[in-house]
């Protein structure tokens, strides 16, 4: 295990190395210069708001009752574990990690029609209301879907992190604002510049990517790749033949899913990079991973090195979880449901 992290970190260091031995320019493909990171740098600056021990007072079962209902559903339905895992990335993604995504009413993030797709809103309620019978008013439905990720990532076999609590709930959301979440058509540059507004570097994004190991995506997403790439007409070239051959005979309906990872969909594993290396990426994103020079050393290492990647899949959704917006902690609170906003003041 430390052997492989080393390796990791002596290849991203090779890469600062060789970026700072060629002068800048305005290249969109020169690597950028990457910061080895560690446990400690998910710690943000907004971390004296978040504490490990915030609910061993005030809510001591609060771990016990989330981890047992994600247990709970995901039995019945493992692919809700991928869910509440994109769940609470657009929920970081748009204003930070305070539950916006959850809040249901006309013109909210959750009505948009980009959030169509989204599942796993009953999970969270059930344990909401699981918890409010044992501390009323004291856990936040942003610390409820932060834990239930990584609970549902532990499930299916993927590392364990621990989550720092204390996230208010906020009580704006818009709709519009989802457009800010990528969607699966953007190119690397992009993916960088919006994982950099939000505190996150290169090597969070090609981690957190991998969290398409395990979830599926609508046929309608690819529909582009198989059949006008690009407005060709034709398929995107990149995908591998047999995979082609596959997904067009999966995909006759825009309706119909399809397993982000064609090999493993029901296992947390490493499988999702050394696909990129054969060309079976589903998403346009996902094979651009291993087509850019900024990110395709990134996949090689993650592909080759499971443990690496398990470790790091930790760090850096921790940083993820740890997005906050200010204002939203100071002025945010404590829903009791978490679709709606209290209609009392405290």
């Amino acid at each position: 295990m430390n052997f492989l992290i080393s390796f990791l970190f002596l290849l991203l260091a090779l890469q600062l190395i060789s970026a700072e031995g060629h002068p800048a320019g305005n290249n969109e493909n020169e690597a950028p210069s990457l910061i080895v990171p560690t446990l400690l740098d998910s710690l943000s600056s907004d971390d004296d708001l978040l504490s490990f021990a915030y609910y061993h007072q005030s809510c001591p079962e609060a771990e016990a009752i989330i981890n047992r209902k994600v247990r709970e559903w995901v039995k019945k339905d493992y692919t809700l574990a991928a869910s509440l895992l994109r769940l609470h990335f657009h929920d970081c993604a748009v204003r930070g990690c305070d539950a916006s995504i959850l809040l249901n009413h006309e013109g909210s993030e959750r009505m948009a029609d980009l959030s169509k797709s989204l599942r796993g809103y009953e999970v969270i309620d059930d344990i909401k209301t699981e918890i409010e019978k044992k501390c009323p008013k004291t856990v936040s439905c942003a610390d409820i879907l932060t834990a239930a990720s990584r609970d549902a990532t532990v499930i299916l076999g993927g590392p364990y992190w621990m989550v720092p609590y204390g996230r208010k709930d906020g009580k704006t959301s818009i709709d519009k604002e989802v457009q800010l979440v990528p969607m699966g058509l953007e190119n690397i540059t992009s993916l960088i510049e919006f994982y950099q507004s939000k505190g996150l570097n290169v090597l969070d994004l090609v981690v957190l990517s991998g969290a398409h190991t395990i979830g599926r995506a609508t046929c309608g997403s690819i529909q582009h790749r198989l059949y006008n790439f690009e407005g060709t007409g034709k398929p995107d070239p990149s995908l591998d033949t047999n995979y082609l051959n596959f997904l067009t005979r999966k995909c006759r309906w825009a309706s119909e899913y399809v397993d982000l990872d064609g090999i493993t969909p029901k296992v947390f594993d490493a499988e999702y990079y050394k696909n990129l290396q054969k060309n079976m990426g589903l998403l346009s994103t996902d094979q651009l991973l291993f087509s850019d020079p900024r990110t395709a050393p990134l996949v090689s290492t993650l592909a080759s090195a499971p443990s690496v990647f398990y470790h790091q899949f930790g760090v850096s959704m921790a940083k993820l979880g740890n997005i906050l917006a200010p204002s939203v902690q100071d002025q945010g609170e404590i829903r009791t449901i978490c679709s709606s906003v209290n209609s009392y003041s405290y």
